[in-house]
């Protein structure tokens, strides 16, 4: 999973726009979605352009959450 968030290809180097996190998470198919959003609530992120960009280890944590069916553990929030 890392390999996959880390290698996939974004319009900016720091992360992930929305629409490329839309795009990863068809990748997979059995993803928890609330459980993956929920690990994104309060995150850190930034902006560029217009684009609103989460950072890839935001992302490695959601997708690990919600493939697993599971809220965040506490040394997982930053």
């Amino acid at each position: 999973m890392k390999e996959i968030v880390y290698n996939f290809k974004t319009k900016y180097k720091e992360g992930f726009t929305n629409k490329e996190i839309l795009e990863l998470i068809e990748m997979f198919p059995n993803l928890d979605l609330d459980k993956f959003y929920d690990a994104l609530d309060g995150i850190t992120c930034m902006v560029k352009g217009n684009d609103i960009i989460t950072y890839h280890h935001d992302i490695l944590t959601a997708l690990v959450c919600g493939t697993e069916k599971r809220g965040l553990r506490p040394y997982e929030w930053d």
